[in-house]
């Protein structure tokens, strides 16, 4: 998918974390919760053959600190967003919409 996700305040949150928390532990939310994200993608993707949902990917990069969910099917954009022609089946958004409020709640216990 070629759409992406812009968090802003990466940079104070990030200054924090390092301030008052052990790295390990942010990378071990970010796999975590990238890894909730990445089957919950997969539950509410469309299925007709189940290629979609058998090719909803997660990697990890930026050393740990960043978890990107991506499909290797080349459809995956017009089921997440719909053509002129058919409307969409999100699956990726609703997903995200679920996770990001655990994803803060585990970040914030790491502040804490």
């Amino acid at each position: 998918m070629s759409k992406g996700l812009t968090v802003k305040g990466i940079a104070k949150l990030e200054a924090k974390l390092r301030k008052g928390t052990n790295l390990s532990d942010v990378k071990n939310v970010v796999k975590l919760n990238g890894s909730e994200l990445q089957a919950s993608a997969m539950k509410f993707a469309p299925v007709d053959t189940g290629y979609l949902k058998r090719n909803i990917h997660l990697s990890i990069e930026n050393s740990g600190m960043t978890a990107r969910i991506s499909s290797d099917a080349s459809y995956a954009v017009y089921q997440e967003y719909g053509t002129r022609y058919q409307t969409g089946t999100p699956h990726v958004k609703p997903a995200y919409d679920k996770q990001k409020l655990q994803f803060k709640s585990d970040l914030n216990k790491l502040m804490k």
